[in-house]
Formats: structure tokens, sequence, C-alpha cells
């Protein structure tokens, strides 16, 4: 019961602070999708890498998941903010796969964690 209780609060963390760090980039970018900023490769993908990384580090159980959501919420936050358009699959698929480096990252920090902290 208590490891369903750790992914549920872990989930609802990584939700809040992912819709919260899309939605200040989508505010910032012209047309409101974040992959259009014209710092996304340099500063925006970084940062969320980091808070991919961070996420991992905090709720190292299946942490890879959290790498995955993080980035899949630019989806529906550009949803909301630009509209649903004939490109939005596309900007779902583009997610996914901007989500397996993320992934990869959200998981060694959590295997990091756990090898430096024992077994979580």
């Amino acid at each position: 019961m208590r490891t369903t209780g750790n992914l549920l609060a872990a989930a609802a963390v990584t939700l809040k602070v992912g819709v919260v760090f899309w939605v200040l980039v989508a505010w910032r970018t012209p047309g409101g999708e974040p992959w259009d900023a014209p710092a996304f490769w340099t500063v925006v993908y970084p940062i969320a890498l980091a808070i991919a990384a961070v996420l991992g580090a905090c709720f190292p159980r299946k942490a890879w998941l959290w790498g995955l959501l993080l980035m899949a919420l630019q989806v529906p936050v550009v949803a909301v903010v630009s509209g649903v358009g004939p490109l939005l699959l596309a900007g779902l698929v583009y997610a996914l796969v901007l989500a397996l480096p993320a992934m990869a990252i959200a998981a060694a920090s959590g295997a990091l964690r756990r090898r430096l902290h024992g077994r979580v």
C-alpha cells in the first residue's frame, strides 16, 4: 500500500511541476508551443532535463516514468494554450521522442540515489 501511495505522490508532484514549467515556457513563447521557443534547445530543454534528474532523485522508484510524464505534459499545455490543431499528434510524437533522454536521466539519477542511500 505504501508503494502505491509513494507513486501517486510522485506522480502528483511531477504533474504540478511539469504543468507549471510548461505553462511558463508556453507563456513566454510566441504561439504558445514550447518546442517553438527560440531558446528551446539551449535553455528550455536543458532545464527540463535537469528537472527530470531532480524528480528521478527525489522519487527513485520507477524514476524513468517521471521523465516521460514531465516531457509528455507539453502536449496538454499546448492544447490548452494554443488549441487543438491538426499537428497536435505530431507534437505528441515529438514530445515522446524528447522524453527518451529525460527518461534515461531520471532513471540514472534514481539509480544513483538508490546506490548512495540504499534501496528506496
